[in-house]
């Protein structure tokens, strides 16, 4: 399956983005999670300088804000950013 997260926002306003393709099961339900929960906080602006997050799996894509993030969708970011550097 390929994952891509981008992040914008921030202090600096800088725009970070990273795509995986990976499999495994522990991939599968964490990326699962995070299309279930959907567009956490909708039209939730988040909070000022926070980040704001779009991830897309495999063509489908939710949108999320810091603080409103799931552990699910923290957890995927933080990996995605993380591997895909």
């Amino acid at each position: 399956m390929r994952i891509r997260v981008r992040r914008t926002g921030g202090f600096a306003g800088i725009e970070r983005s990273a795509e995986v393709d990976v499999s495994g099961p522990e991939w599968e339900s964490l990326s699962a999670a995070v299309l279930a929960d959907g567009d956490g906080g909708g039209g939730d602006r988040g909070v000022p300088d926070g980040f704001s997050y779009e991830i897309t799996v495999d063509g489908r894509t939710v949108h999320c804000r810091d603080p409103r993030l799931t552990d699910a969708q923290r957890t995927l970011v933080t990996r995605v950013l993380k591997e895909g550097a």
